[in-house]
């Protein structure tokens, strides 16, 4: 096997909410711990950026992409 495959892909700023919810099955217990996406009045777009949702809400983007990225140890 090559070193892609084998390579884990990790969450970024610049990738979107769908990509994250589909990098790791528990993306969204995350963003919900964040109170991301949990009701309708704090929905977020599955298009949106992790970065843009992060400015948005006040969420400082490094810290929800160590959460994250921990799904991935």
């Amino acid at each position: 096997m090559s070193e892609m495959t084998q390579e884990k892909r990790q969450f970024s700023a610049d990738m979107s909410v769908g990509e994250a919810m589909q990098t790791h099955p528990e993306a969204g217990l995350v963003f919900s711990s964040y109170h991301l996406g949990g009701c309708s009045h704090c929905s977020i777009n599955e298009l949106e950026t992790i970065e843009q949702v992060c400015m948005g809400y006040g969420v400082p983007v490094d810290q929800l992409l160590d959460s994250l990225n921990n799904l991935l140890d």
